[in-house]
């Protein structure tokens, strides 16, 4: 297994000078390995930021070196990046550690099986997991502060809390809240899951165009949105029930889905086949799956039976430890972003809270919110930093309660407090929202959802009154689940009679 210095040479090898260059370079290389260490503490709740980040340090970093700065001003350099990261972010507690977390980022984006086991195998992996259960940050309450420090550290009159301003204000396209939610009308309709409900869709992570949605006819489509016209490109096929949710990994090779004929397979996203059928532990209906976020080698499932299961899915076992009873049928289940809480919904109005072992996958029940007797819960989705306005870690829930529900996370053992709510139609279908992904990065935030009266609802979380910011309407059935692209310039929604419609934002 190649260190994280030696893939950075391997990638960096044809712009270095040879000879003395490559030894020049060195201290580059230790500063890039400074930042991708503190790299997970940058906009915690959006992966594709960090990742662009990192990037564009590692070319900046190339081209400098080859400018023949004296050693001594590069050292110089190397020690002023760590001392502000560390007044930053805070001192790391295990000095040495650079190296193996940056090991186990790498590893967690490469999840083809075949790479998979070294990850759980390995003790620098051990140890970097170990390391981030132990950094205080994951302290939801210091959490709270320190965005709220970073927002008030900023000149008055700053539009966004981030380092990345100028770049995130781009992306967001410089607008305001109700000019950035005006989507002209569809972009494209698909069709082939006609009149078998369609409970989820998702954009693949870090893409404008890639796209997936599962129904409950049994398949999975994969589908391109360009170059025109938009194609699916793949029709996933093997389960011998209706697929009730899916997940993209982190580096989109391959997803996830459960099905109600009580299996889970996994699939490779380039050219649909299935890689790896793995029944329930309990023999029951799967109802809802999500990947471990730092850890794509486990997945965390939820069945029919009232329990979640960490399963690995490299060698198709449940992980010892990793399994839990609710009071009802497992609906939901999101994890916050470092993995290390995971809330799970079930259908008797419960929300708990589970502490996620990262060294080992074990689970440990934390809290419950009893959100509305009888009420299933249909949707959960977490944000550790929803705006300017809204600095506290956050989770957004569905309960079939003809409500929108947001809560604050209170501490670091997911205990819940109701912020507030807005109106939908929603009382017997499994609907889902989202908040939007780049909603830290302007004035306000904005939260999507899924309706019974055939609507795609948007919501300003921070507006005290008529929080309405958007309503779409096209669907002839009620709206199961809504799903961004990463640079929100597009929008997906699905339906239960089986139609997903593809919005497209108004170009100012």
């Amino acid at each position: 297994m190649l260190t994280f210095q030696a893939l950075v040479l391997q990638a960096s090898a044809g712009g270095h000078a040879r000879g003395g260059g490559r030894g020049m370079a060195a201290v580059w290389q230790q500063v890039l390995a400074v930042d991708a260490r503190y790299n997970a503490y940058r906009t915690p709740t959006f992966p594709q930021f960090r990742t662009q980040y990192i990037r564009r340090r590692s070319q900046l970093l190339r081209e400098n070196a080859k400018a023949g700065h004296p050693p001594a001003l590069r050292r110089q350099y190397l020690r002023l990046r760590g001392q502000l990261l560390g007044q930053r972010y805070g001192p790391l507690s295990e000095p040495g550690s650079a190296r193996a977390y940056s090991n186990s980022i790498i590893r967690s984006s490469r999840t083809t099986l075949d790479r998979m086991e070294d990850f759980e195998d390995d003790p620098r992996a051990l140890g970097a997991r170990g390391h981030r259960r132990s950094v205080s940050r994951g302290s939801y309450q210091l959490q709270a502060q320190m965005n709220r420090a970073v927002y008030e550290d900023r000149p008055p009159g700053s539009v966004v809390p981030t380092s990345a301003a100028e770049a995130s204000r781009a992306m967001a396209g410089d607008t305001s809240l109700s000019e950035n939610y005006a989507f002209a009308g569809m972009y494209h309709v698909f069709d082939q899951h006609v009149d078998e409900a369609v409970p989820r869709v998702r954009f693949a992570n870090d893409d404008r165009h890639r796209l997936a949605c599962c129904s409950l006819d049994g398949s999975i489509s994969l589908c391109q949105l360009v170059p025109a016209p938009p194609t699916v490109l793949h029709v996933l096929r093997g389960h011998t029930r209706g697929v009730s949710d899916f997940a993209w990994s982190l580096s989109n090779d391959i997803l996830v889905s459960t099905s109600l004929d009580a299996t889970m397979r996994i699939w490779a996203s380039e050219d649909g086949r299935c890689i790896r059928e793995i029944p329930d532990p309990d023999g029951a209906e799967l109802l809802c799956c999500t990947f471990q976020p730092v850890n794509n080698n486990l997945t965390v499932v939820g069945n029919a039976k009232h329990n979640v299961h960490v399963m690995n899915i490299s060698t198709g076992k449940k992980v010892k430890g990793g399994s839990s009873k609710l009071t009802g049928r497992v609906l939901a289940l999101s994890f916050d972003a470092p993995g290390r809480l995971l809330w799970a919904g079930d259908d008797r109005g419960s929300v708990f809270s589970f502490l996620f072992d990262m060294a080992t996958g074990k689970l440990t029940k934390a809290k419950r919110l009893v959100v509305h007797e009888g009420s299933p819960v249909t949707s959960i989705s977490a944000r550790s930093w929803v705006s300017r306005e809204a600095r506290d870690p956050s989770l957004l829930i569905n309960a079939c309660l003809n409500k929108l529900l947001l809560y604050r996370v209170v501490d670091n053992e997911g205990t819940l407090q109701l912020k507030r709510s807005f109106p939908i139609e929603q009382s017997s279908h499994p609907v889902r929202s989202i908040f939007c992904p780049l909603m830290s990065f302007r004035q306000g935030a904005c939260v999507v959802t899924g309706s019974e009266d055939m609507c795609v609802h948007f919501f300003d979380v921070e507006r005290a009154a008529k929080a309405a910011v958007n309503k779409l309407q096209g669907h002839s059935a009620p709206v199961l689940d809504v799903s961004f692209n990463c640079d929100e310039s597009l929008l997906a929604s699905s339906d239960a009679s089986g139609m997903v419609i593809v919005w497209r934002r108004e170009q100012k």
